[in-house]
């Protein structure tokens, strides 16, 4: 498995773990208070470095090669799904993934952005970055879902939309900004949960929904640390000042009501333990999908609404 610099002692101590297991089952030697005594001490060390996570940290995690994607997520959470491709406009963007699924007895919609596994899939995944062909697809299908009285999935894991020449020719602005209009009056549940990477419009293209939830190491700001350092001090190394500074981690959206719900993962993330991860998630997505149910469609959108309204605090200066 790949790993971050302060990931590497727990790599380094799995392995000798392992090898001592191989060792005693190849050798018929019993070294199982050995192996006990480090596992131990493997646990303790998780414990120590994933609650102590700077900002930065928690952002090399929701960056990890070997995150979940959507299509990880559903092929686990979901009894069966079929994806549609296209904008019925241009073409198929593979950089944001769309479609019907079954999970557990509820039949629903799901958009979400989808990156690569290694880097044939990322180029052809376009890291993850849709371009407005992308969006329009996924308003079709949430348009769909209305019509057909399904709720809405909306997965976010995208460092930003595309920023290229093509893509801003094609309208990238007007087909985010349209998304989050309509997304305001979808007469359906949605639910929306960033299971990685929320960057900048690039997120909110689908980013509107009726509960907002999030990962325990997605990250979901304005811009990215690297890009923010760049603009504020003209130095991209600072990323980790700026991931401070933007108030970007999970706990730190909670407290100040841009998302709703902390979705557990996996202990040290998601990328450790897929199964575990997607049953907190399903369980999360399920709970409250079954709480919006129950609410009059006209009252849903004016919450919705108002959600959005109360975002943000600010203090007027003493005239």
């Amino acid at each position: 498995m790949q790993s971050w610099d302060f990931e590497k002692p727990i790599i380094e101590l799995e392995r000798k773990i392992q090898e001592l297991r191989n060792f005693s089952q190849d050798k018929g030697v019993e070294l199982e208070s050995e192996i006990i005594h480090l596992e131990g001490k493997l646990k303790s060390l998780k414990q120590k470095v994933y609650s102590g996570l700077t900002p930065w940290q928690k952002v090399q995690i929701s960056r990890h090669p070997e995150r979940p994607t959507t299509l990880d997520y559903l092929d686990i959470i979901a009894e069966k799904h079929l994806l549609l491709a296209g904008d019925r406009l241009f073409k198929e963007d593979q950089a944001l993934v769309a479609g019907f699924a079954q999970v557990e007895k509820e039949k629903i919609a799901f958009v979400g952005h989808q990156k690569g596994r290694d880097t044939q899939e990322n180029i052809r995944r376009n890291f993850g970055c849709a371009h407005p062909e992308g969006y329009r697809k996924a308003m079709r299908v949430m348009r769909m879902a209305e019509n057909f009285g399904l709720p809405v999935f909306c997965l976010i894991d995208t460092p930003g939309a595309y920023p290229g020449v093509g893509a801003e020719e094609r309208g990238q602005a007007q087909a985010i900004a349209e998304n989050i209009r309509d997304m305001f009056t979808l007469k359906t549940p949605i639910i929306v949960v960033i299971i990685g990477e929320g960057g900048s419009g690039g997120a909110l293209g689908i980013g509107v929904g009726d509960k907002v939830l999030i990962t325990e190491y997605g990250y979901y700001s304005v811009i990215s640390p690297e890009g923010c350092a760049a603009i504020l001090w003209k130095d991209a190394a600072r990323r980790e000042d700026a991931a401070q500074t933007l108030k970007l981690t999970a706990p730190e959206l909670l407290n100040l009501g841009i998302v709703d719900e902390i979705v557990p993962e996996a202990e040290g993330g998601a990328h450790w333990n897929l199964r575990e991860s997607a049953a907190n998630l399903k369980k999360s997505l399920m709970s409250n999908l079954a709480s919006l149910k129950n609410i009059d469609l006209e009252q849903l959108l004016e919450q919705r609404y108002n959600r959005y309204r109360k975002i943000g605090r600010f203090i007027e200066p003493d005239s």
